[in-house]
């Protein structure tokens, strides 16, 4: 009984170790992968913004340069890196993926801006063709695996595996299982990729 408890012991210690490894690796990965499951409601990598408003219009006899630096001054915009004037329009256009776009007396400011952290969590969430993260990512899916099977050890009795802890399981592990079955899983996903291709595609015969 006393190695027993011992081993336990040991047990939650290792657990708890490899929990605290695992904190930053684990909030990267749930955030990112939060992220890109919803990547058909919002673009994670960038924050596009359009707005509008009112200025005098150009004078048609100012230079290129006086309407480039009129309008970016209305946008609160520097010096543009290309401009493009045709008539009563002027085109401003930024390094940074910035627009401002004057025709008459209406200014359109189309800015995108990096959301830094959701680029760089979703860069590092997919390993393909990142050799060294690769082997990083596979140490930190054994930490997790390690995390989850030792969880099974922990507690004794009846808030254990015998009984509490077993039900847990089995309501964790039938989730996936419900909704494979449910959905179809893969083959029904292909079979739909097919045929949503084939519709697309112009007929042939």
């Amino acid at each position: 009984m006393a190695e027993w408890k011992r081993w336990r012991a040991g047990l939650r210690a290792i657990h708890r170790d490899v929990g605290y490894l695992a904190v930053g690796f684990t909030i990267i990965y749930a955030i990112s992968g939060i992220a890109m499951n919803h990547v058909d409601d919002w673009n994670y990598n960038y924050n596009a913004s359009e707005r509008t408003l009112q200025i005098v219009p150009v004078p048609d006899d100012a230079t290129d340069e006086a309407a480039a630096k009129l309008v970016a001054d209305a946008a609160g915009k520097g010096k543009a890196d290309d401009v493009f004037r045709a008539g009563d329009e002027v085109r401003l256009e930024y390094s940074d993926g910035t627009k401002v776009t004057a025709i008459g007396a209406e200014v359109t400011v189309q800015e995108v801006k990096s959301r830094f952290f959701f680029r760089a969590a979703t860069w590092l969430h997919a390993a393909k063709g990142k050799q060294g993260w690769k082997y990083i990512a596979d140490v930190f899916a054994l930490l997790l695996l390690y995390l989850a099977i030792s969880g099974l050890f922990m507690i004794k009795g009846r808030l254990g595996l015998k009984w509490r802890g077993a039900i847990l399981v089995a309501v964790g592990l039938s989730v996936p299982v419900v909704y494979l079955v449910a959905s179809g899983g893969p083959e029904a996903s292909g079979k739909q990729g097919v045929a949503a291709g084939t519709q697309a595609e112009p007929g042939t015969r």
